[in-house]
């Protein structure tokens, strides 16, 4: 019979060995490091050498004027960015109320409801993932055929910008309203469920209020990409430098993108200031976008 001690003995014959590790290995990890780390550090260089020098070209330019004046072709000193600052805060206003609700409800559908066996199911997550990867001109060409000149006939109007642009960030808006969704644990569905909720009910009370901070921030962010861009607005025909505000949804309207176009390509190099200008107006934007994301996942989010 064996004994405790020869047990023991044999157990310590049969300890795994741990293989070394290949030089060569950590070689090849450590030149994966260094390159990754080498791309950040140009990226944000780049990145801070853009910024001062946009600071620096057009810091004397930002002024009250600046915002409460119209844009002029002919006087630099009195000419701003009004019609462009308001129509761009129109356009985002339009397209949150566009994209919101038609992308939460999609998650919803195909996190909730679709069957992933069904094939036309997989064919629009597909088709989905596609999409978010199309380049913002098509995006234009499309509202360009189909909005303004085509079925819907909207005209050059603030509606027909807000739909294009809407459909540019809906892929991203429905993308990552599907991960929020898809984090809250299956476990609060179940206890939902056996209290005798319904489907929809433990959906409106449990699912969406556990997963609105990932939505609320994605939003903003699709929002943030959507207010910068120029291409879409241009091929759908954006009013340039207008002298006046849109007084309802099919109105013409402009933006401060086109607005930066408009002076970047004016031989005067104190319109490029006003560009410059115009360029913080709008980084000023887009921090402040990002700071509401911010405080809605820090004020909303949960820990499962």
């Amino acid at each position: 019979m064996s004994t405790p001690a020869k047990m023991a003995g044999k157990a310590m014959q049969q300890t795994t060995v741990i293989p070394r590790r290949d030089p060569a290995d950590a070689r090849k990890e450590r030149g994966f490091a260094f390159l990754m780390y080498a791309a950040l550090a140009i990226t944000f260089v780049s990145l801070a050498a853009l910024l001062v020098q946009i600071g620096l070209d057009g810091a004397g330019s930002v002024s009250t004027n600046l915002i409460t004046n119209f844009p002029s072709k002919i006087n630099v000193e009195s000419s701003g960015v009004k019609s462009a600052l308001y129509g761009t805060v129109y356009l985002m206003l339009l397209t949150a109320v566009f994209v919101i609700p038609v992308g939460i409800g999609t998650a919803i559908y195909l996190e909730e409801y679709a069957d992933r066996k069904q094939w036309w199911n997989r064919l629009i997550e597909v088709n989905i993932q596609n999409l978010a990867s199309v380049p913002s001109v098509v995006y234009g060409l499309l509202g360009l055929a189909f909005i303004v000149r085509g079925p819907l006939s909207l005209g050059r109007t603030l509606l027909a910008g807000a739909i294009t642009l809407g459909l540019l960030v809906l892929p991203v808006v429905i993308i990552v309203a599907r991960e929020a969704i898809r984090a809250v644990p299956p476990s609060i569905r179940d206890g939902s469920l056996a209290l005798g909720a319904t489907k929809w009910q433990t959906i409106w009370k449990q699912v969406l209020p556990g997963s609105i901070a990932g939505i609320a921030t994605g939003v903003i962010l699709a929002l943030s990409r959507a207010i910068g861009e120029t291409a879409p607005l241009i091929v759908i025909g954006a009013a340039v430098s207008p002298r006046f505000l849109p007084d309802g949804i099919n109105s013409e309207f402009t933006a401060l993108p086109i607005q930066i176009f408009a002076f970047s390509k004016d031989n005067d190099p104190r319109f490029l200031e006003l560009a410059s200008a115009t360029i913080i107006v709008l980084m000023v934007l887009l921090l402040a976008m990002n700071s509401v994301a911010i405080y809605l996942r820090n004020r909303f989010e949960q820990k499962w």
